[in-house]
């Protein structure tokens, strides 16, 4: 059976980034994405909800994030969903987050990091930064569809849960 794993989100960034490097050199961060949906509840009232969703960012597109966004800095993001999957305390865990392939920078240039002005950025096909051309198959000589969180080695943040 065929089987199609695209996903595309704009919202906020839930924190500051803390960009990493593998032992081999790649850069890499993860944050999440908080995206807002306003809809009607039975009573006819307007109800907002927010889903905070894990993304990661791997090679210049990590850097590029870094320099230029921080905390509820405006980001669309497309990319594909990963689970990871382990066993802790005997326990089964499991999380779903998205591994960034293309993303564009938002907001005016008085909304960079700091409140400092965003410089422009140089970012690989003039619009996007693209993984594809610009990040971890520019920098890990394979393919990004490859890459996974669990491989990037012990020296990168990963959520606490999760034992590599």
């Amino acid at each position: 059976m065929a089987s199609y794993n695209r996903v595309i989100l704009l919202g906020n960034l839930v924190r500051d980034i803390e960009l990493r490097y593998t032992n081999s050199r790649m850069a890499v961060c993860q944050n999440a994405i908080a995206v807002n949906d306003r809809r009607k509840n039975a009573s006819g009232e307007w109800i907002d909800e927010t889903s905070f969703v894990d993304v990661t960012f791997f090679g210049r597109t990590a850097e590029v994030v870094s320099e230029y966004l921080s905390k509820g800095s405006p980001i669309f993001v497309e990319g594909r969903l990963k689970q990871d999957t382990w066993e802790k305390d005997g326990q089964k865990r499991s999380k779903l987050y998205v591994i960034v392939d293309r993303m564009q920078l938002l907001g005016g240039r008085n909304e960079g990091k700091n409140g400092e002005a965003r410089p422009r950025a140089a970012t690989g096909n003039g619009r996007f930064v693209d993984a594809a051309h610009d990040g971890p198959a520019t920098m890990h000589n394979g393919s990004n569809a490859d890459m996974h969180v669990s491989e990037v080695g012990d020296d990168v943040y990963v959520n606490e849960d999760m034992p590599f």
